[in-house]
This record gives structure tokens, sequence and C-alpha cells, in this order.
């Protein structure tokens, strides 16, 4: 049998006419749309625009909530209260779920964004709080998760719809958690290294941290950073290695 991935990327992260990454390029590229929704990055025109072109070429459109810190593109911990954390959750999901549907499109998956999504890879309680205000919202979405972290063990304990997601451009701890954006070659600028190194985990079923060390994981999603230069190049290497190794691509 055939192994299926689906290629997501981070996008519609520019902010009135300051513009971020390429978004259409990238949706020539990907199967997913991770949509920021107006908190670390996007406002609502932006992310009209982006769901449009995401519909009209037929990629998944993704919710892509995060901490309100347009200043720090929600890289910055921040600490909530349970219930102002859980609003954050339900006021971002239900807008993206709003311009989606006016835009001809339906938001099918769900993932965190940055420092929020960092946080919760650690802490189970917050993985809960977050998956369980989007479920309220919307209890069929797929809930995208860093594999093999407490987000992994609160997705199945919730028994939702979820999918094992491992990043192309990000280096990894032994831990299955991604390495500090402050440290040395925590980010990957190296298409064709990108490109063999991911294609290496999925034929491996595993993630591979910078040590080498193999993590065995579910691997159900691919990720690329649209705010990174290399975006585009990154996209497009990896598919093509994908496709060449004889796995298939397709949306969640």
């Amino acid at each position: 049998m055939a192994t299926i991935v689906d290629l997501n990327a981070d996008m519609g992260e520019s902010f009135g006419p300051w513009k971020m990454g390429n978004d259409a390029a990238l949706l020539d590229i990907v199967s997913s749309a991770n949509i920021a929704c107006g908190f670390h990055a996007g406002d609502p025109d932006v992310m009209a625009h982006t769901m449009r072109m995401a519909v009209e070429k037929g990629v998944g459109i993704g919710a892509h909530p995060g901490f309100a810190d347009l200043r720090g593109f929600g890289r910055q911990d921040i600490h909530l209260a349970p219930d102002t954390l859980q609003n954050n959750i339900r006021y971002q999901l239900g807008a993206a779920i709003a311009m989606a549907r006016v835009n001809g499109g339906t938001v099918r998956h769900f993932k965190l964004h940055g420092a929020m999504a960092n946080m919760a890879s650690r802490d189970a309680d917050m993985a809960r709080l977050c998956y369980e205000a989007a479920l309220e919202v919307a209890p069929d979405i797929v809930i995208m998760v860093l594999a093999a972290t407490a987000m992994e063990d609160v997705v199945r304990d919730l028994g939702c719809a979820w999918a094992g997601e491992i990043f192309a451009d990000r280096a990894y701890n032994d831990d299955a958690t991604l390495v500090d954006r402050s440290l040395p070659g925590a980010v990957i600028h190296d298409a064709g290294f990108a490109a063999k190194r991911i294609t290496e985990m999925v034929k491996a079923g595993a993630i591979i941290a910078e040590s080498g060390k193999h993590i065995p994981t579910r691997i159900d999603t691919i990720c690329m950073h649209g705010d990174t230069p290399e975006a585009i190049d990154i996209a497009g290497a990896t598919r093509a290695e994908l496709l060449a190794a004889g796995v298939m691509i397709r949306k969640l």
C-alpha cells in the first residue's frame, strides 16, 4: 500500500500593506494551507484573499490561531488564564470558519501557531484547553499536532480526528520538540537537504532528531513555514523528492 502524506504551509501572514511570503506560489505546491487568524499575523482582507485562492486551487483550508502578538509574530511565550486562552481559540477559529464559508470553502483542520504550539507540545493541560475549545466550535475538525509530543497524547485521549505533523524546515530535539529558533541550525535553509531529510523520515516512519535519534511516530502531514525566504524552494524540492520516492501527496 502506497504511503500518503499531506503537505501543508503556514500562510495568510501578511498585514495590511506589509507582505509576508508568497502564498500564491506555495498554493501551487502544497495540499493544505494553515491560514493565520489575525492575532499573530494576517487581517480580514488577507484571510479572505488567501482562502479564496486556496479554494480556487483545491487546497484544504486550516485555521492557524496564535497569541495576540503581531509585533513578535506569535513567537513569544504568553501565559493566559484558561478561560482567556480558550476564548482566544474560539474567537480565531470562529473567524476562520466564517471567512472560509463566504469564500466557498470549509475549514478542514486546526493547527496552533508558534509559541502557542511549542508551549502546548510540552504542556498537556494547555494542549487540552486549546483542543477542547476548538472542538466545541467545530466537533469534526482535524487537529494537527506536533507528532510524538504531549499534543498527540491529548488528541488520542480526546478521541478526535487528528493528524501527526513533522517539519521540513526545522531541527528536532530528542524528545520530538523543535529546537529553539534562537539556536544555530534550528531553521533549515537548504532545500535539497530538507527534502532528502523529510523523505527519510517518512520512509522510516520516524522523526530524526539532530542527534540522529529515531523517534517512531505516525506521519500524516509535513509543514513548510511560508515566512522563510527559501519556502518555495523547500516546498518544491520536498514535493519532488517525496513523489520520486513513491510517496503520494493528498490533502487531509
